[in-house]
C-alpha cells in the first residue's frame, strides 16, 4: 500500500470499522478520530470531524455542501446504507 497511488493519484488508505477506524453504519458512518489521523498522515490531507451543529460560517457552508453531495450518493448508489446513516449523524434535513 505505500506508495501506492490511488485512481485520483492519491494514496490508497485501508481503513477499518473492526480497528476503530470507521464507524459501523448503525452508529452513523464516517470516520472516527483515528480514521481521520490516519487518513491526514497517509495523504497529506486535512479531514476535519463532522459538524452537524456548525459554529462558524465555514463549517455551516462545509454542512451545506455535504448534505447536497451525501444525498445524491444515498440517492443513487444501490445499497446507501452508509450515506444515509452519515446523512443522519450530520443532522441533514
Amino acid at each position: 500500500m505505500d506508495g501506492l497511488l490511488g485512481m485520483a493519484g492519491r494514496k490508497s488508505v485501508s481503513l477499518s470499522v473492526g480497528r476503530g477506524e470507521k464507524l459501523p453504519a448503525s452508529k452513523g458512518a464516517g470516520l472516527t478520530a483515528k480514521g481521520r489521523a490516519k487518513y491526514n498522515a497517509a495523504t497529506g490531507s486535512k479531514l476535519k470531524p463532522p459538524a452537524p451543529a456548525p459554529k462558524t460560517k465555514a463549517d455551516e457552508g462545509r454542512k451545506k455542501s455535504f448534505c447536497a453531495r451525501m444525498g445524491a450518493v444515498a440517492a443513487k448508489a444501490k445499497d446507501g446504507e452508509r450515506a444515509r446513516a452519515s446523512l443522519k449523524r450530520w443532522k441533514c434535513p
